[in-house]
């Protein structure tokens, strides 16, 4: 009854507990869109093939690490879970972003604003907070991980801190596990904790023993953080598919991250965006001390995550979520009356204007509402709810519904196309290790891998889609079945 008291009394607890009740009802309509976005597809694939024995990326492939696939795979790809994992995930994040911006921002006020804004664009559609992407699931970790960093400041106990930094490496590792760009978080944090803790002059960084001394520090944090990566590995090498998970989750991102990143040489805007993200660094160092480390804590992370975003010069909705914790950070500050505020407004409106130019955004957030109540008064019909997410989403489930009534139990399906999800909606999976064309087309084994899975599973029925190139396999001993609106499903001869 105490507790129940105190609680009653407690601003904080009914603030936050109305900011993640409003990200819940922003994000309850997740959890009932149809099967539509082409990644989500792809991961529900992989969850797929991981629950039926297939090994990953040897034998069902994507480029990302191998988390996200496995929380795919143990909710049995199931739409609905994986939304509402996303939505749990994003209700604690909102929490425990609160309980940051209390400690860093230290003013309550701010702090309800900081969070409530940070619950809005991750709650909305707007950077695809409804979709379940690695990044969704990311920022608990980072945001966490962030608390726990910025606390072994203040505690004076070593021990405590050793703890506390572990804790944070395994954390980030997760974050890591999820999507490779995790590791720009590990940076951030790792240079705060060396910013602040390196006491002596500017000049005195250019002498190696005293950076080794700091580093010894933060071999806990360092530790911890290669721990599960290494299992990982090691799990993958047991398995004999050690140089797939390696090629997949890491070498081929190196020419994923080349793509737009061409400026008079291949790699020459990344190069750039390097150079800035270095001198944001080196000035951050140089005024750590009258920065204070609540601003240097804020501000490297901030730097990171931009880079995060703009890494790899595609302008993918979802990217722009690894900046928002940090993003709301910096609104805190400029809410806050002190002598670095041109300063701050400055950062602020540079990377406003980037972010707001640089991607596209789901513009139809209104209407996406509106589109759930309708659907949910009667007001309009499962086709219209359908179309509104993507106008090929009512094909793909009229296909799956046409396979699931004339496929057995132990026949089997090639989709020439780029929508993986109607392998989830007949539950069963691509013939070779790729699940969409533009993976076949784009890896240099993609033609060879497939006409071999299909020469091997002989699939009963071939959809060819009319939005991608002309089919390059075979088509001998099959038939055009059907066309449903301008997609050709063959047939295999019966015996």
């Amino acid at each position: 009854m105490n507790i129940l008291s105190r609680l009653e009394k407690n601003k904080s607890f009914w603030f936050l507990l109305f900011t993640c009740l409003f990200f819940f009802i922003l994000r309850f309509p997740s959890m009932f869109e149809p099967y539509w976005y082409g990644d989500e597809g792809i991961y529900q694939t992989l969850g797929l093939g991981i629950d039926n024995g297939r090994v990953l990326y040897k034998e069902i492939f994507d480029n990302k690490p191998p988390l996200l696939y496995l929380l795919y795979g143990f909710l049995n790809s199931d739409q609905f879970l994986l939304r509402l994992s996303s939505l749990i995930f994003g209700v604690f994040s909102v929490a425990l972003f609160f309980k940051l911006c209390q400690k860093i921002l230290k003013n309550t006020n701010v702090s309800y604003v900081s969070t409530f804004i940070f619950a809005l664009i991750f709650g909305l559609p707007v950077v695809e907070g409804n979709i379940a992407n690695a990044e969704n699931f990311m920022l608990l970790f980072n945001i966490l991980a962030g608390l726990l960093v910025f606390k072994t400041t203040e505690d004076g106990n070593s021990a405590k801190k050793t703890k506390l930094l572990f804790l944070a490496g395994i954390i980030l590792s997760f974050s890591f596990l999820f999507k490779i760009v995790g590791v720009f978080d590990f940076a951030a944090f790792f240079l705060f904790l060396f910013f602040v803790n390196f006491s002596k002059k500017f000049k005195d960084i250019f002498n190696l023993k005293n950076v080794f001394n700091e580093l010894k520090t933060l071999v806990p944090l360092i530790t911890a953080f290669l721990l599960p990566i290494i299992f990982i590995a090691l799990y993958f090498i047991f398995n004999d598919s050690f140089s797939y998970f390696l090629k997949a989750a890491f070498s081929n991102n190196i020419g994923y991250v080349g793509y737009g990143n061409k400026l008079i040489m291949p790699q020459g805007l990344l190069l750039l965006k390097l150079l800035i993200l270095f001198m944001g660094l080196l000035y951050v160092f140089a005024k750590r001390k009258s920065l204070g480390k609540e601003r240097v804590f804020i501000y490297i992370w901030f730097f990171f995550s931009l880079f995060n975003a703009f890494f790899s010069g595609r302008p993918y909705t979802h990217y722009v979520l690894v900046v928002v914790p940090s993003f709301c950070l910096i609104l805190g500050l400029l809410m806050l009356k002190n002598k670095y505020l041109k300063l701050d407004f400055f950062i602020f409106a540079i990377s406003a204007f980037f972010l707001l130019t640089q991607f596209s955004y789901y513009v139809k957030t209104v209407f996406y509402y509106q589109n759930f109540i309708q659907f949910v008064a009667g007001q309009k019909n499962v086709y219209d709810y359908q179309r509104f997410f993507d106008g090929n989403t009512p094909n793909d489930y009229e296909i799956a519904g046409y396979i699931n009534n004339h496929l057995g139990k132990n026949d089997n399906l090639f989709i020439w196309g780029n929508n993986a999800q109607v392998y989830k909606l007949t539950n069963k999976l691509p013939p070779g290790r790729y699940t969409v064309a533009y993976h076949i087309t784009n890896y240099e084994d993609g033609y060879k891998n497939t006409e071999d899975g299909l020469k091997k599973e002989n699939p009963k029925f071939i959809i060819i889609m009319p939005n991608v190139s002309v089919y390059p396999f075979s088509l001998l001993g099959y038939s055009q079945k059907i066309n449903i609106n301008g997609i050709n499903i063959y047939e295999k001869f019966s015996k």
